[in-house]
């Protein structure tokens, strides 16, 4: 059986006290005597489920993450990682085709806009 901590150990018994008091069947043939001596209560059931070690529930640990093997992986990555392809470029020539019309039309707006207004008369006193 695995070494559980005392919160995964909580955690589990919770688990299954949750599942038995919501008529799950008990995954062992316990005595009706036992049963009445510990006056059916679920959290019970589940501790004798839980050492005789035949509960489905397990517990994901992660691993700790190593600084060390993240950037080894990256640099290969990177090593593998090959040139962009043809239809990258080409989208990128034309967006910056489309920058230069845009900032063409903008301009042309400007130099509109300077000639309707006319020459800006100022006063001196």
């Amino acid at each position: 059986m695995e070494k559980y901590t005392k919160y995964e150990k909580a955690r589990i018994l919770g688990a299954r006290a949750l599942q038995l008091s919501m008529n799950a069947p008990f995954l062992l043939s316990i005595p009706k005597e036992k049963l009445e001596e510990i006056s059916f209560d679920p959290l019970k059931i589940a501790e004798i489920e839980f050492n005789a070690g035949i509960l489905p529930i397990t517990v994901k640990r992660p691993f700790p993450k190593r600084e060390e093997i993240e950037k080894e992986e990256e640099e290969i990555e990177a090593e593998e990682i090959p040139e962009e392809p043809v239809a990258v470029e080409e989208k990128k020539e034309e967006k910056e085709e489309r920058k230069k019309i845009v900032k063409e039309e903008t301009e042309t707006e400007e130099e509109v806009s300077e000639e309707e207004e006319g020459p800006v008369e100022t006063e001196i006193e």
